[in-house]
């Protein structure tokens, strides 16, 4: 299975998410605990382009499909796990969303429209809106945990300032061996995890401390910052 999320935030001084910082695609096979290959980058995008991000992580699901086989694409929308191509304004109108969330996604309908028939088309992929129900979606949220990680630390390092790292719903960080590790915390899925090798070396160059978001039940705080 492939599918992306975007994720991990820089939290301001009052702990409010500021900045997206990663993107990431990822293949995941049985028993789909960790990416199996994955395509990642930084974006520091900010917050209220989340609708626009989910295109980003459609673009990339497709850069991957270039080097990957796959089944199916899992999106990062929580749409009853509908196919891209039944999606339309009529089942939106239909669906118990958020009028909010509903103009979200009438905004880049036709977008993701043409994407999931472009996919369909050239690798004979479903790509189905199943959201947070789907594993790998979960697996893709952890893994770009880890990748977010490497680069808060590198802003970190360039910037000479801390960094504060909002990580997804219960999960925690831990940093050995030249790489990222960020475990599940969720009930049955302990054995779930993202991971990022540090190939820049990133890591030797900063410390972390990690504590619970006093904002945020359930969500835990990384920062960040150049080591003395």
């Amino acid at each position: 299975m492939v599918t992306a999320d975007s994720g991990t935030a820089i939290l301001n001084e009052d702990f409010t998410p500021s900045l997206i910082v990663a993107t990431s695609a990822v293949l995941t096979e049985p028993p789909y605990r960790r990416a199996s290959f994955c395509f990642s980058k930084p974006i520091f995008a900010k917050v209220e382009d989340n609708a626009v991000l989910i295109v980003r992580e459609l673009e990339l699901c497709q850069d991957l499909l270039k080097e990957v086989e796959a089944d199916v694409v899992h999106l990062d929308m929580s749409l009853g796990g509908l196919g891209l191509e039944e999606l339309s304004v009529v089942q939106l109108s239909r669906m118990r969303v958020s009028s909010k969330a509903r103009r979200r996604v009438l905004k880049i309908l036709p977008e993701l429209r043409r994407m999931g028939s472009d996919i369909k088309r050239v690798y004979g992929l479903e790509v189905l809106a199943i959201g947070k129900e789907s594993i790998p979606v979960r697996i893709a949220e952890l893994t770009c945990c880890a990748y977010a990680v490497l680069y808060g630390a590198k802003r970190s390092t360039r910037d000479k300032k801390r960094v504060r790292l909002g990580l997804p719903v219960k999960c925690y960080v831990r940093v050995f061996n030249g790489s990222v590790v960020v475990h599940s915390l969720l009930p049955a899925e302990h054995d779930i995890m993202g991971c990022a090798v540090d190939e820049d070396r990133v890591l030797k160059s900063v410390e972390f401390s990690e504590m619970l978001n006093p904002c945020a039940r359930g969500f835990r705080v990384l920062e960040v910052f150049p080591k003395v």
